[in-house]
């Protein structure tokens, strides 16, 4: 290459700014063939003229399009092959432009199921849930445990189950309610294999919301005596489930070596680990 002055073409830091690759990748092209500089200074720095500008806008063109590096010298040195690369890296776009849309569709029902729980109409909820479902419910779970490793693992549970999937899970809590309400009408006492079953069923029934620890569950069992909506469900069912269900969640706690005075929300996070 003859030598020249900075006048006659741009250099590589020009170049770079111009179009927005770095210097780097501007050296490597020189270096594997790919985009030479024609100039060189006189103190043998690269220095490229208007065609080879030219040049490395198809390259910036193509490797955005995702072409590999072998593929553009391809494409630019064999004009015969042009169409067929554009045509052939068009359906790729196409699959990946696909690909994003349903990643897209996914990210907001994950949003969307962050936000409210259930992704069901209120009509839907009432319909599968029963005429006493609060359909404001998941909105002020959220707004007190929305923070939680739970209600994450919910959402992520809600963005991907339909009206057909959330139907079997309210299918399996009413069969489990009424499994309870018939064990106490039996006899059944606390930490019996049949009681101990049903615990075991519980965890399993609640699963689809979360994984539920025995510590955890502990937890929820108090909670069904103590708190006045989850007591009148149960009592509901039969009076005096409430207190019963509580029993024998802390009968099968305490056959796996859990003390339910000292059970705690946290303590099953160390249990699941």
């Amino acid at each position: 290459m003859p030598d020249t002055t900075d006048a006659d073409g741009l250099t590589v830091g020009q170049v770079s700014a111009r179009l927005g690759v770095t210097v780097r990748a501007l050296h490597h092209w020189d270096e594997i063939g790919l985009a030479q500089p024609s100039l060189r200074t006189a103190a043998g720095y690269r220095l490229y003229t208007a065609g080879d500008l030219e040049r490395l806008h198809r390259v910036v063109v193509y490797r955005e399009l995702g072409l590999g590096l072998d593929r553009i010298r391809t494409v630019l040195d064999d004009t015969a092959d042009v169409l067929g690369a554009l045509r052939a890296q068009r359906t790729q776009v196409a699959e990946r432009i696909d690909r994003l849309q349903r990643l897209g569709a996914g990210l907001d029902r994950m949003i969307e199921a962050h936000e409210r729980g259930p992704l069901l109409t209120d009509e839907q909820q009432a319909a599968i849930f029963g005429p006493g479902w609060d359909p404001d419910g998941p909105a002020r779970a959220r707004l007190r445990y929305g923070d939680t490793t739970q209600w994450r693992q919910y959402a992520e549970r809600s963005a991907s189950r339909g009206p057909e999937e959330w139907q079997a899970v309210a299918d399996a809590v009413a069969g489990l309610d009424r499994s309870l309400g018939e064990a106490m009408d039996a006899g059944v006492l606390p930490g019996s294999p049949e009681a101990n079953r049903l615990v075991e069923r519980h965890r399993e029934v609640f699963a689809p919301y979360f994984p539920l620890t025995r510590q955890m569950q502990v937890c929820l069992g108090r909670m069904y005596e103590a708190d006045a909506g989850f007591a009148a469900h149960y009592d509901g069912i039969r009076p005096g489930l409430a207190m019963w269900f509580r029993r024998i969640i802390d009968a099968g706690a305490r056959a796996h070596g859990i003390d339910p005075d000292t059970a705690t929300w946290d303590g099953g996070q160390e249990e699941r680990r």
